[in-house]
């Protein structure tokens, strides 16, 4: 499984992409194979200002829903719009084009981000 090193992740099995003070986020390859065909991915929070820990969207799978967690404090910048005519990205291609949503991150950074040698650990990967 593909965990790229520049990106942190969460034990929800989000990532993160830190850009200076904008965070881009989505879900991992373990998650999305786990989860299956993605057919919705939902996002109302946009403007909002999201806690570390928050629920800021859901995913759907053809047999489940899962909340999205938000892995760092900040405000909803963007959501990914090609996910509403193509959900399949998120499966297709995680870590690019499958991206979710933009956040400009307020505060320090989570202490329990982990490195990709430590998420492949957590899911014995």
């Amino acid at each position: 499984m593909n965990f790229p090193q520049e990106l942190k992740y969460t034990k929800d099995h989000e990532w993160v992409r830190i850009d200076g003070d904008v965070a881009t986020i989505g879900i991992t390859e373990f998650a999305q194979k786990e989860l299956g065909d993605i057919v919705y991915v939902e996002v109302e929070t946009v403007g909002e200002t999201i806690e570390a820990g928050e629920v800021f969207g859901t995913v759907e799978a053809v047999k489940t829903v899962s909340d999205l967690f938000m892995p760092v404090t900040g405000e909803i910048l963007e959501f990914n719009e090609e996910l509403e005519s193509a959900p399949e990205l998120v499966n297709e291609s995680p870590y690019e084009a499958g991206w979710m949503v933009k956040v400009k991150i307020s505060g320090e950074l989570p202490a329990d981000l982990l490195d990709a040698a430590e998420y492949s650990e957590l899911v014995g990967a």
